[in-house]
Formats: structure tokens, C-alpha cells, sequence
């Protein structure tokens, strides 16, 4: 059995339709300036993400993963290509938009965590809604969204851990604050750039263990990038990237 037909099986058996296409990227190509030089990194790369699926996207370094993650959040823009969220084009939408796409319906986590170091675990999960609202309208909802980060928090197993601030966690710990954090919006898309990478096997396959569960039972659709074939294994579906180019 292939692993696109397990990730087939998976969706079916599980109610969902792998062929809903919740995110495409068609053409994509990303150069960046090096000196008086032009470096190619995306050469033309074409990729569809169905809804309710895990998909490793796995390379070498430099192969170009982790731009094109970047890429399909809008962090950053491509050269040339499209690409469509739930059938809308969001590569070409306005800052503002694409900042509150991001906000409300993409989650990210990184590989180096991003906590904010002055704020305590709790408040780095309420970060972004605080960033969202207005004063006004996050100080009206302020109990419903600390309930919420709460149990987000003992759901990734950092109950105990609410008042205590980033120097003071591991780094599985912190791992498990920022993919809090990355849900409290209640995203529709969770993009995952080397979760595991600053983190001990044993860790790491912890992180692997909560990402898969939360996809198979919060429905998330979560796309992941790493250069660790064991990792990337624990996915639905893998695709290879080589030299820019998604490899056949």
C-alpha cells in the first residue's frame, strides 16, 4: 500500500473527503540575492494539500522546504506562480489581508519555538489573539480565551506549566507552548517548519506523536517540513524536494 492510499484510507474511514482541496500552489518560483548574484531556491514547484491530511514535505538542506513553507503562509511572496487557499488567491492579497489571513485561519510553529521571553507560558498562547482584538473586544472575551488557552495547554500536557516563562522550560516544552499558541485561533491549517529539529529524538517523537493526534482527532490539516526521513514517516503522504523542484 502506497502512502497516498493510506492517507486515502485514513480520510475515508474517518468521514472526510481527500479530495477537498484546502490549499494549492501552482508555478511557484523563489530566487533570492546573493551579492551581485541571483539565487534560484523554488523552481517552479506544484503542490495540493487536501483537508484533514498530514503531509511531510522532506529534503536536504538548502533544498528549498523551508522557503516554500514560508511562502504558503504569505511570510513571504513568490517570484512567480499562484496560490489558493480554499479557492481563493492569497499570494497576491494586500498586507493587511494577508496578515489577517494568517492570524485567523493559518497556525505555524517553528523549529527555534518564538516564545516571547517576558511573558509566561499562558500569556504566550494568548499572544495572538491580544494581537488580533481590540483592547476592547479581548478584555470583553478575556475569560473565554484564558479557558480556552488553558485547555489547550493541558491538552499538550503543560497544565502545571502556566505561570512559568520560556528560560525556565525545555525545550519539548516550549515545542508544546508554541503549538498552543499556533491553535488557540482555531486554524483550518497548521504549517510546521522542522518541529523536531532542536530536539532530541525522544522529544522530537513526542511532538511527532502530538501532531499526529491532533490531526486525526481535532481534524487539523497539517503540513510539515524536515530533513528526517523517521519523522517525516509518521505522515499520510511525503513529498521530496530536490534542488528547488518537487522530485519525482
Amino acid at each position: 500500500m502506497t502512502l497516498l492510499e493510506t492517507s486515502g484510507r485514513r480520510a475515508m474511514h474517518s468521514g472526510l473527503t481527500p479530495e477537498k482541496l484546502l490549499l494549492s500552489a501552482r508555478g511557484i518560483r523563489k530566487s533570492y540575492r546573493k551579492g551581485p548574484a541571483e539565487v534560484p531556491v523554488l523552481r517552479g514547484v506544484d503542490l495540493q494539500v487536501y483537508q484533514g491530511e498530514l503531509l511531510a514535505i522532506i529534503g536536504q538542506s538548502g533544498s528549498g522546504k523551508s522557503t516554500l513553507l514560508h511562502v504558503l503562509g504569505t511570510l513571504d511572496a513568490p517570484d512567480e506562480g499562484e496560490i489558493h487557499f480554499d479557492g481563493q488567491r492569497i499570494d497576491r492579497m494586500a498586507p493587511l489581508l494577508q496578515d489577517s489571513f494568517r492570524n485567523q485561519r493559518l497556525g505555524m510553529i517553528f523549529q527555534f519555538y518564538h516564545l516571547l521571553p517576558e511573558l509566561t507560558t499562558l500569556e504566550n498562547v494568548l499572544a495572538p489573539l491580544m494581537i488580533r482584538d481590540s483592547v476592547w473586544r479581548y478584555w470583553r472575551n478575556r475569560r473565554r480565551y484564558r479557558a480556552e488557552a488553558e485547555r489547550l495547554l493541558e491538552m499538550v500536557g503543560l497544565g502545571h506549566r502556566l505561570k512559568h516563562r520560556p528560560r525556565e522550560l525545555s525545550g519539548g516544552e516550549m515545542q508544546r507552548a508554541a503549538i498552543a499558541r499556533a491553535l488557540i485561533a482555531r486554524p483550518e491549517l497548521l504549517l510546521a517548519d522542522e518541529p523536531t529539529g532542536n530536539l532530541d529524538r525522544n522529544t522530537g517523537g513526542e511532538i511527532m506523536r502530538l501532531l499526529r493526534s491532533l490531526n486525526e482527532h481535532e481534524n487539523l490539516t497539517i503540513v510539515m517540513v524536515t530533513h528526517d526521513q523517521s519523522i517525516a514517516a509518521a505522515a499520510d503522504r511525503i513529498v521530496r524536494l530536490a534542488d528547488g523542484r518537487i522530485a519525482a
